[in-house]
């Protein structure tokens, strides 16, 4: 996926200006690495062939060598060279072509950066952003698809943000590169050419989103869904289709982050509609959804449900190879609205 041209925003768009994933991801970037010149992006063939996905498209040419890193093929010693550039003042950008190929340098990013400050008794941070695919692909194999929020959202010291629209990547990147802590950002390889409207507060050079807060994408009363990255907009169109065909108005929660998870929204969205529905793209067993589903168990959330909880998830299986069977191990959108209409007792 190689996109067309690279467009280059250089004042603020006007309202309704489109712009797609990759591009926001692109000006984030750049935004940080002309604001802070400890700032850098590390990775496979992110300078001068633009990046595996053309998300670094442009930025050699506009920073050259000092600030955009090409590597060998060595996950684990690129990583390497970053975490310790990390702990010595820099801020490092790493981009894995692949979250997949980031388990080769796992050891790096739990032992030697999620670990530090508490090891360190506080003294010693590592202000880094690993970024990269997380995800569902389409027909590349099981070795290359595969959501890891879950995974990662499990390490004390690690914050992992999924980003669902343009807002979201600008305004978490630009704040996790920010943040003093090491951070995961999951992207996903499908939602790259996805346009959005931006506006000039988006596109503004301190535009920040909080790590660690949801949004409500859309209001409803009858049900709730939590979604993070391209489910998201899965569970929009479901919302629509409930809306339509059925008269059920469901509240959308886009998590964002998945550590910290924004419980209060979450809390506070299912004491209205007392029903909840989570969404992921992500294997079932200790999922985002299942610790949301713990949220629900442990906090006063409980006494307001009227309904159990519905869990849509991906199947129990590696990911198939097969186009033709690939979409029936990922949530469809049919599948969401299933899981309102059981929810809310319409639908066994």
């Amino acid at each position: 996926m190689t996109g067309g041209p690279a467009r280059t925003f250089t004042t603020s768009p006007i309202a309704n200006e489109k712009m797609t994933v990759r591009e926001s991801i692109n000006s984030a970037m750049s935004d940080e690495i002309e604001r802070d010149e400890t700032v850098f992006l590390i990775g496979e063939e992110v300078a001068q062939y633009n990046g595996a996905y053309k998300v670094s498209k442009g930025m050699w040419d506009r920073y050259g060598d000092k600030r955009i890193w090409d590597t060998p093929i060595t996950e684990a010693g690129f990583t390497g060279i970053a975490v310790g550039a990390g702990l010595n003042g820099l801020r490092p950008v790493v981009e894995f072509m692949t979250w997949n190929f980031a388990l080769q340098a796992i050891d790096h990013i739990i032992n030697s950066t999620a670990k530090t400050l508490y090891m360190s008794g506080g003294e010693l941070s590592c202000p880094i952003v690993f970024r990269g695919i997380n995800g569902v692909s389409a027909s590349v194999g099981a070795q290359h698809t595969q959501c890891f929020a879950s995974w990662y959202s499990q390490v004390p010291g690690l914050k992992v943000v999924s980003p669902w629209s343009v807002e979201d990547c600008r305004g978490l990147m630009k704040a996790a590169i920010r943040d003093n802590d090491p951070i995961v950002f999951l992207e996903n390889e499908m939602m790259y050419n996805q346009e959005f409207d931006v506006t000039p507060e988006i596109m503004g050079k301190d535009f920040l989103i909080p790590i660690g807060k949801a949004k409500i994408e859309r209001a409803g009363t009858d049900c709730t869904i939590t979604a993070h990255a391209k489910m998201v907009g899965h569970s929009l169109a479901a919302a629509e289709i409930l809306q339509r065909d059925h008269g059920v108005s469901v509240e959308v929660i886009n998590l964002r982050t998945i550590k910290p998870l924004d419980r209060n929204t979450i809390i506070d969205s299912v004491k209205k509609t007392k029903r909840i529905v989570s969404v992921e793209e992500g294997w079932p067993q200790s999922g985002v959804g299942a610790e949301i589903a713990a949220v629900m168990m442990e906090s006063e959330a409980f006494d307001y449900l009227d309904a159990p909880m519905e869990r849509i998830a991906g199947a129990e299986v590696p990911m198939p190879y097969s186009w033709a069977i690939e979409g029936m191990a990922v949530p469809q959108i049919e599948n969401i609205v299933n899981g309102v209409l059981a929810a809310t007792f319409r639908q066994k």
